[in-house]
């Protein structure tokens, strides 16, 4: 009930802005009952939770562990509303609130017990003094040299390190995102060289443990102590956390080697890093940002009836669910045959200049000023404001969202495009490199033949290199599309080779780390 009012007291914007999205009383008991496996009956339990809201992983705290063995409890709040309501609820049972900012805190070594939904605020709700406090602490207390994209909660993740008992257990209840993101590669990083990972269980994104947050859910378990020589990795998915659907063992060194680690337990370990991927073969480009699409995109006939100068304007394909076919044919003007013929305005001249040549232009120029449309942020960071990204076009193009159940059974749709028509940022832009447009240009049907193997991919190949948001939203970037599995293009070219690439090589660096991580020696220093 007090959840309930405390959650009612503020916007669901406000919320979002300060990360407030309570934990489940189920999914709190189900967390700290995973925990009890790893005490004896007689340990005591010295807990910390570094974000308690209103005490739900207390109260399960209390639920699961005897009382006795319950030594001590402490709790973190900066928001006053929740930490009123846990010393009403807790005050009197032994929980020390400290309504402060955990980040600020001085640690104390000792708690053998750390549970947290740590809140879930985006990096750019981060004020820049703020972020680059966070950032310097979190790297002297953990090693962990966060990105200025990370969100709150890898902070409170790196911080906590020096409040942790040796040998003491963590689990943390975290967005997914970390394992597949750039700004997650730090994390991981700590996860595989500061502490024992233990057990990672992604829930599936189709059944949000936040119904209010469009978020992908982990726990994520460790210890703090060196990984012994050999440790594999606990990866389950689906289900719930005491009983899931998947369920995988997955060796450190092949979570160096992987950067997908949401990839299990549903995929096996990658064989080796040699394969072919897209990239080998592919330029990938997210289609253009117009910045105001509803002003820059105007219908075939829009242009015509405002007396607007097509040569000022480059052909443009529609949004995906208004192309009902993979393939896009074309009239002999080189345009999409199209029942919604798309035109993006694209020009380099000046005002001045199509002040005197287009008249009729230079008065939509202004209609667009009055809209304030150069005063968007991309378009206020291009010269002129009109003039879009170069994006020329693409012989196949790949949408950038998809939902696992579509109708179609795929998320995502490769796009023969014969057309002149350049795409908007909802596609990938995949432009042939050297080695495959010279193929191309000697066997013109050699690009028919890649697009049909590319959507005979099943969508488990494209899955298990993007990423994924609450409710089964899946996404795709460049890179992402880069490393997907091409093996079977590259049957196409005989000769093909693949260089070693600079990826690979601060893989072979990461190895070297935990390889001396996990020595002998350091091992019986430890002991």
């Amino acid at each position: 009930m007090l959840q309930s009012q405390l959650e009612a007291a503020k916007t669901q914007a406000e919320r979002n802005r300060l990360g407030q999205f309570a934990t489940p009383p189920t999914l709190a008991f189900d967390i700290l009952k995973y925990a009890s496996r790893f005490f004896s009956v007689r340990e005591a339990i010295h807990f910390l939770d570094p974000a308690i809201g209103s005490g739900a992983f207390y109260s399960a705290l209390r639920n699961v562990f005897p009382q006795d063995q319950l030594v001590e409890a402490l709790g973190f709040e900066i928001d006053m509303g929740y930490a009123k309501a846990a010393n009403q609820l807790w005050g009197n049972t032994g929980l020390v609130i400290k309504q402060e900012d955990f980040t600020n805190e001085t640690p104390m070594p000792w708690f053998n017990l750390l549970i947290c939904n740590p809140p879930y605020v985006r990096h750019h709700h981060l004020q820049g003094g703020d972020k680059a406090r966070l950032q310097f602490h979190t790297t002297q207390t953990s090693g962990m040299k966060l990105s200025g994209l990370a969100g709150l909660y890898c902070y409170f993740l790196g911080l906590s390190h020096a409040w942790m008992a040796e040998d003491g257990l963590a689990g943390w209840l975290i967005p997914s995102e970390f394992m597949d993101v750039n700004y997650g590669r730090s994390v991981k990083h700590y996860l595989l060289n500061k502490v024992t990972l233990l057990h990672i269980h992604r829930f599936d994104p189709k059944g949000s443990q936040f119904p209010d947050a469009l978020v992908s859910s982990a726990v994520v378990w460790f210890r703090k102590s060196v990984p012994p020589e050999g440790h594999a990795v606990t990866f389950t998915f689906g289900g719930t956390l005491l009983t899931p659907k998947l369920v995988r063992t997955v060796p450190v060194e092949a979570l160096v080697h992987e950067s997908k680690w949401s990839r299990f337990p549903m995929e096996n370990i990658r064989p080796n890093h040699s394969i072919p991927t897209m990239s080998d073969f592919f330029q990938i480009k997210r289609g253009i940002a117009t910045g105001n699409n509803k002003y820059f995109i105007l219908k075939a006939e829009d242009v015509a009836a405002r007396g607007l100068p097509f040569e000022m304007f480059q052909p443009i394909l529609p949004s995906p669910r208004y192309i009902q076919d993979n393939e896009i044919n074309v009239n002999a003007d080189g345009l999409p045959l199209l029942q919604c013929q798309l035109f993006v305005l694209d020009s380099h001249l000046s005002e001045a200049q199509i002040k005197e040549r287009f008249p009729a232009l230079f008065e939509y120029l202004q209609e667009g000023k009055a809209r304030g449309v150069p005063d968007r942020y991309i378009c206020r960071n291009r010269i002129p404001w009109y003039a879009q990204e170069n994006r020329s076009p693409a012989p196949i193009v790949c949408t950038y969202l998809g939902r696992g159940d579509s109708k179609r059974g795929r998320p995502f749709r490769f796009i023969l495009n014969k057309s002149k028509a350049t795409v908007a940022n909802v596609y990938l832009a995949m432009y042939p490199k050297p080695v495959l447009a010279s193929r191309i240009k000697a066997e013109p049907m050699l690009i028919r033949r890649i697009w049909e193997i590319l959507n005979k991919m099943t969508p488990g190949q494209l899955l298990g290199e993007g990423r994924v948001y609450g409710g089964g939203l899946y996404k795709l970037e460049p890179h992402e599309l880069g490393r997907v599995d091409a093996t079977a293009i590259s049957h196409l070219i005989p000769d093909f080779k693949r260089p070693l690439n600079n990826e690979q090589l601060g893989f072979f660096e990461d190895v070297q780390e935990i390889s001396a991580n996990t020595s002998p020696s350091r091992r019986r220093a430890k002991g």
